[in-house]
This record gives structure tokens, C-alpha cells and sequence, in this order.
């Protein structure tokens, strides 16, 4: 029996309920590329192969890649043993449907090394914390609205699936979870901009949550820059729609710009 490692953030899923409407969720079909990130016990590892012909997965802890090892053979199931923080999804090729109940602890800075693959994938279904999911589906001017949001929703087409409880897992988590699927926006659907600069404002605007655009970007823009833009100086960050961080990226980059 695996006793689950509280520095990996493992809480198995194990109620059937919850898997089967993740798995209806997915519809993986054979042929497709599907990468499943830490499978654990196999919750979602075990149905997904019933469906697939092969499966790919990432898992860190070295006893669950022992388990899977002896369970599955490598015609079937291919394991990458390592952390997905920094695991290359590109390298797995395109149209990649990326799976997962994420461990809790590390899922916001494994969504955004994620995003840096958005050209390799189909979607991603992921289970996730669902404070987290709330955040990634925020709209402007509400508490849960910030860095996370704005990132994600410029890249993704985003749809929160269904929540869970902390009664379908072992151990049970203290908080709420939900699944989400990203869907990658196409190129003709994204404004094309310096997407460093693009981050680096954004980083920038959320830096002090509760200081106006005129202290956090005061750095960046001047109140003419403001003008120019008809942005009010005086909000906050989460006031703004992606548009405008947008809209500031494409004003920094212009030729005459300082930044």
C-alpha cells in the first residue's frame, strides 16, 4: 500500500462517480497523444488505458513509477520519472492532450510552464484546487481576477467542467477541487505582441495588488502614456480586461517607446 507523501501534494482520487464524468469529460480516442501528469495510483491511468492503446505519463515520485513499472508494460504505458515543472512537453510532439489531478502545492507554476506549450496542444482537463479553477475563470474587477487569470485567458479558451469534493479523495484534501479543460486559442485569435513584454507588465501591474496602475506601472508608463491609452491611472490592476494589457504591451513596443 502507498502511503501518500505530503511533499509530493498527493491525494488519490478513488471516487468512481468522479472519474467516470472526468473520462466522459476527456473522450480520449485511440490515436491521439494523451499525457497523463502524476498518475498515482492510477485512478485516471487505469480507465484511460482501457481506452487508449498507449499512454504517456510524468510522475516524480520514484516508488509510483516502481508501481507503474510492474503494472503496465512499456509497449503500453511510457513513464518519464522526473517533475513536470521542468519536463519538455514539446519534446512528446503536437496536438498533445494533456491530463491530470495536479498536485495542489505546485499547480499555478505548472500552469504557467504549461503555457509556454500552448503551440503543442489540443486541450488540457485537469483537476485542480478550486480556488484555483475560480482564478483561471475570473472576470475583471472581482477579487479571484489577476496575474493567473490574465496570462491563461489570452492564450486559452477555458471551461470549468464540474467540482469535486474533498470526499473523493485519500487522503481527503481541506479544500474543494474542480476540473477544468483549456482549450489553446488559435494564432488568428490572439493579438500578436512581444510576449516577454506582455508578461513583464502584467507581473508588474499585480505586483502590489493594492496599489493603483499610477504606483505599480509608474515604472512604465507616464500619465501621458495613460492618456494615450485611456487607461485611468487611479484603478487597480484587476480593473483592467486582457485587452488593455494587451493593448499596453503593443504601446511599450512602438519605436518611440522608452521601455
Amino acid at each position: 500500500m502507498h502511503t501518500p507523501r505530503k511533499r509530493f501534494g498527493q491525494n488519490f482520487l478513488v471516487d468512481d462517480g468522479i472519474i467516470h464524468a472526468i473520462l466522459a469529460a476527456i473522450r480520449p480516442q485511440p490515436g491521439e497523444t494523451v499525457v497523463e501528469i502524476g498518475p498515482g495510483l492510477g485512478a485516471l491511468t487505469r480507465p484511460l488505458l482501457e481506452r487508449l492503446p498507449h499512454l504517456t505519463v510524468v510522475e516524480l515520485d520514484r516508488d509510483i513509477v516502481a508501481r507503474l513499472r510492474k503494472t503496465w508494460p512499456e509497449a503500453r504505458l511510457t513513464i518519464y520519472s522526473g517533475d513536470a515543472l521542468k519536463f519538455d512537453f514539446g519534446a512528446l510532439g503536437c496536438d498533445l492532450r494533456i491530463v491530470g489531478n495536479l498536485p495542489y502545492n505546485i499547480s499555478t507554476p505548472l500552469l504557467f510552464h504549461l503555457m509556454g506549450f500552448a503551440a503543442h496542444l489540443r486541450d488540457m482537463t485537469f483537476m485542480l484546487q478550486k480556488e484555483v479553477v475560480e482564478r483561471m475563470v475570473a472576470e475583471p474587477s472581482t477579487p479571484d481576477y489577476g496575474r493567473l487569470t490574465v496570462m491563461l485567458q489570452r492564450r486559452f479558451h477555458l471551461e470549468w467542467l464540474l467540482d469535486v469534493p474533498p470526499t473523493a479523495f485519500h487522503p481527503p484534501p481541506k479544500v474543494d477541487s474542480a476540473v477544468v479543460r483549456l482549450i489553446p486559442k488559435r494564432p488568428d485569435e490572439i493579438a500578436a505582441l512581444d510576449e516577454t513584454l506582455f508578461a513583464r507588465v502584467v507581473a508588474t501591474a499585480f505586483s502590489q495588488r493594492r496599489k493603483t496602475l499610477k504606483n505599480t506601472l509608474g515604472s512604465l508608463l507616464q500619465p501621458q502614456d495613460f492618456a494615450a491609452l485611456g487607461i485611468d491611472p487611479g484603478l487597480r490592476a484587476e480593473a483592467l480586461a486582457v485587452a488593455d494589457y494587451e493593448a499596453i504591451a503593443r504601446y511599450l513596443d512602438r519605436p518611440s517607446s522608452p521601455a
